[in-house]
């Protein structure tokens, strides 16, 4: 199908697609379970997803027109993973992009606790975020030598911990569609 946009021009990155799990929770909250339009339009003629939610815009062909859809939800339920990946990017956000130094959000990457050169593994318990000036100070040394302590200990996170982290940081583009399905396991306020 040759599609036409009516009501201005959706380009591929543009419009994406909230992904919703059987259960109408998002897939992932941090990075945010997003698809692009055309992949959720394929996923709704394949008959994979129902649409919860459209855009004001549409998709047309000569003989067809279809709302683009902004959140829909899998039909079958997708058992969300229980260990999430040793990442830098997990580690990262376990460590809520902070410097577990000097609590700096700039130029970070991760320091092992006790060096590699010293038997250190490259692992959840021993690597925390750090900030490139913290690295280089603590350099080779272990956190006793260079009298640097990270704010909290290392450890693996849950997909859960992890997911509560990641709504901290939420993503630079919220549809207000998305909005009655993110963060409704979050306290309300009185």
């Amino acid at each position: 199908m040759n599609a036409h946009v009516s009501q201005g021009s959706v380009s591929q990155g543009g419009w994406p697609v909230l992904v919703l799990n059987a259960d109408f929770r998002p897939l992932s909250y941090y990075p945010l379970s997003l698809w692009s339009w055309q992949d959720a339009i394929k996923a709704v003629f394949l008959d994979r997803v129902n649409i919860v939610a459209h855009y004001d815009h549409a998709v047309h062909s000569p003989s067809f027109e279809m709302q683009l859809p902004s959140v829909v939800s899998l039909k079958s339920f997708v058992k969300p993973t229980t260990h999430p990946a040793f990442t830098r990017f997990n580690v990262f956000l376990r460590d809520r992009f902070t410097c577990q130094y000097c609590a700096s959000h700039e130029d970070l990457t991760f320091d092992h606790i006790v060096p590699r050169s010293k038997g250190g593994q490259t692992t959840w318990d021993n690597v925390v975020a750090a900030c490139s000036p913290c690295n280089l100070r603590k350099g080779n040394l272990t956190t006793a030598q260079a009298n640097m302590h990270p704010r909290q200990a290392p450890f693996a996170p849950t997909v859960h911990q992890l997911h509560r982290n990641g709504r901290l940081f939420p993503p630079n583009y919220l549809h207000e569609s998305w909005l009655d399905y993110l963060y409704w396991d979050t306290e309300l306020d009185p």
